[in-house]
């Protein structure tokens, strides 16, 4: 027996609801007070509504389905109903209203805008970011190849930094001579603006020397250009120093005070830009081709017999009383620590002496002193 066989009709589907712009206004102001943000065709499903979807939406819009218009967008919907800003078809710009813009940042906060100054008060939605890749792209009616800084440099006179002017080593020397003359200094790194040249700074000068940029061939830097055309002290590529030479310097400033020089003692006379404090750091720390371990007053000690106060010789009970009996007999009486020098030992005191009993100083132990050793 021949199986019957079953026929199985497709019903049309039922046709969707028409839609009105009225109605999607009213689904849009909906999400737009749940969200704080308008839909877009990416928002997902309107909720309230059976299977309406946003990118649903927005295909009828488009190709005017469901007795909508075509040639419509949720975007161009909300920028005519609702001045939602449509990011695909923003308004064109003109060089005349941007240079407006420009004056007007300008008068509120006395510098000019780039890039990076964020929104424009003047026109909702507009950025700066957003006109200087305008101006770079051509895109919004404008021809495009410019920028931000670029208009500003030549329609008011601001300074490009994406695009200086050439720089010359002859130049530069004009300008620190300049500097030299009218500060009786020579210029730094951190001397700031150079006034013979509005807009430029020492510090880009520096680093225009530093990268070679600028038309500068020769990587060096302003301490160096200094040294080697103006013979300017470069404090970061000082000459070495000798012991010879330190203490020629010396003996000058023994002659010239009659003290030997303490770390203390300020600028080296005989040495333009030196100073004993820099001296006696190299000789501690061994800079300069100078070898480390030493200091002033050691170097003194070993080449000119200065009494270095820390680093006293020893002393022993036994030469304590060598020099008292000496006392003694020159005197009448035994020395206190109020007597002064010893004549037997330069350089020695009975008050230092007496100390160096009672704190334990130079070998001896501590807890005594000048009438307690003479009474023992």
């Amino acid at each position: 027996m021949a199986r019957s066989k079953k026929r199985y009709q497709i019903e049309p589907q039922s046709p969707r609801p028409l839609l009105y712009i009225a109605q999607i206004l009213e689904w849009a102001d909906a999400h737009h007070r749940r969200t704080g943000r308008w839909p877009t065709h990416e928002s997902g499903r309107i909720p309230g509504t059976f299977d309406e979807k946003w990118r649903a939406i927005d295909e009828n819009l488009r190709r005017g389905q469901r007795g909508l218009r075509p040639g419509s967008s949720i975007s161009r919907l909300l920028a005519a109903y609702r001045g939602h800003r449509n990011r695909k078809a923003l308004p064109r710009l003109k060089i005349r209203i941007i240079l407006l813009w420009v004056d007007a940042y300008h008068h509120r906060t006395g510098q000019w805008p780039n890039k990076r100054s964020g929104p424009i008060p003047e026109a909702p939605g507009e950025t700066w970011s957003g006109v200087n890749t305008a101006l770079i792209a051509g895109i919004r009616h404008l021809p495009g190849g410019s920028s931000l800084p670029r208009l500003l440099s030549e329609r008011r006179g601001v300074r490009n930094i994406q695009d200086l002017p050439h720089m010359s080593v002859a130049q530069i020397l004009i300008w620190a001579d300049a500097h030299h003359q009218r500060t009786g200094r020579w210029p730094k790194i951190n001397s700031g603006p150079i006034r013979e040249a509005p807009g430029e700074t020492w510090s880009a000068v520096d680093s225009a020397l530093w990268a070679c940029k600028r038309w500068i061939r020769k990587r060096t830097s302003l301490a160096r250009l200094l040294t080697m055309h103006r013979g300017v002290r470069n404090e970061k590529n000082l000459p070495d120093l000798t012991i010879r030479q330190i203490l020629e310097w010396a003996d000058a400033h023994h002659r010239r005070t009659g003290a030997w020089p303490k770390r203390t003692a300020g600028r080296i006379v005989d040495a333009p830009g030196e100073n004993w404090h820099a001296v006696g750091a190299n000789l501690h720390h061994g800079g300069r081709g100078l070898p480390a371990g030493s200091s002033l007053p050691r170097l003194l000690q070993e080449h000119r017999g200065v009494r270095n106060h820390k680093a006293l010789p020893r002393l022993t009970c036994a030469r304590i009383l060598r020099w008292a009996r000496a006392h003694r007999r020159r005197t009448g009486h035994w020395p206190t620590r109020q007597s002064g020098p010893i004549p037997d030992a330069p350089q020695e005191t009975w008050g230092a002496i007496n100390s160096a009993l009672q704190i334990g100083g130079r070998g001896l132990p501590a807890g005594s002193s000048l009438a307690r050793l003479f009474a023992q």
